[in-house]
């Protein structure tokens, strides 16, 4: 048998049906004795087909609110904070001081979401991640 160029052998593969091609592959994984598996790098060199990925990541359902930066009212955040927290005075001004830090870590999207409209109504810079 005359030995085919790789060509010729694709040519002869889209000439085949889904099935066809698919038995033939089960035969080819039979008679080598291997498993015709897809790369991995697959799913990454095409992020725009469904973006399987981004589907397997769970919904982020707890959130950080991170004051950065006090602003003009320094002492109406303080105010906040120490509403928002359960720290006493001193803490509570050594927070909004040391900005950038965490106010409310690990919190409910509703919370998060007040906590940031609060110290924003104060003067506050506040970011939630």
């Amino acid at each position: 048998m005359a030995k085919l160029s790789q060509d010729d052998l694709l040519a002869q593969f889209e000439e085949m049906t889904l099935i066809e091609l698919s038995e033939f592959v089960k035969k080819f994984e039979e008679k080598f004795d291997v498993e015709a598996a897809a790369p991995a790098a697959v799913a990454v060199a095409a992020p725009g087909q469904g973006g399987a990925a981004a589907e397997a990541e769970p919904e982020q359902d707890e959130f950080d609110v991170i004051l950065t930066g006090a602003g003009d009212k320094k002492i109406q955040v303080i105010k906040v904070v120490r509403e928002l927290t359960s720290l006493g005075l001193k803490e509570a001004k050594d927070l909004v001081d040391g900005t950038p830090k965490p106010v409310l870590e690990k919190v409910a999207k509703d919370a998060a979401d007040k906590a940031k409209e609060s110290l924003e109504g104060a003067g506050a810079s506040v970011e939630v991640k």
